[in-house]
Order: C-alpha cells, then structure tokens, then sequence
C-alpha cells in the first residue's frame, strides 16, 4: 500500500530500514588508527591507575581517621 505509515509497516520492513540505516551510519564512521587506539588504551589505563591509587590512599587515611575517632 502506497500509503503506509511506520507504525503500519510489518516488523520485518522497519527491523530491515533499521539495518540499512545502521550500515549508512557506520560508513560515515570515521575509525581510528591502531596508534590511536593504543594510545588512548594506554592514556585511559593510566588515568585509571593514578585515580585509584588515590582514592586507596584517602581510604586508608579516612579509615585510620575514622579508627582512631572511633575506635
């Protein structure tokens, strides 16, 4: 029927548009290079790393705080 909505479209012509319209996307998807990737990984772990190592350490001191208020 010309006239049809999406919401009148069967489940099997949206989930299809769907796909097509996720291929289109990751075709404009611009990828990075593997130097890219490694570094950010590397970035990210070391955030993390240094983050948490600081957050152990204010525990620590928080908990002997709370002890010694306590304990």
């Amino acid at each position: 029927m010309a006239g049809q909505t999406d919401e009148n479209k069967g489940i099997v012509a949206r989930v299809r548009l769907f796909v097509r319209q996720v291929v289109v996307e990751l075709r404009r998807v611009v990828w990075p290079t593997r130097k890219q990737v490694t570094t950010y990984t590397g970035v990210v772990l070391v955030f993390v790393t240094v983050l948490s190592l600081i957050v152990a350490v204010m525990d620590f001191i928080f908990g002997k705080g709370i002890l010694a208020i306590f304990g």
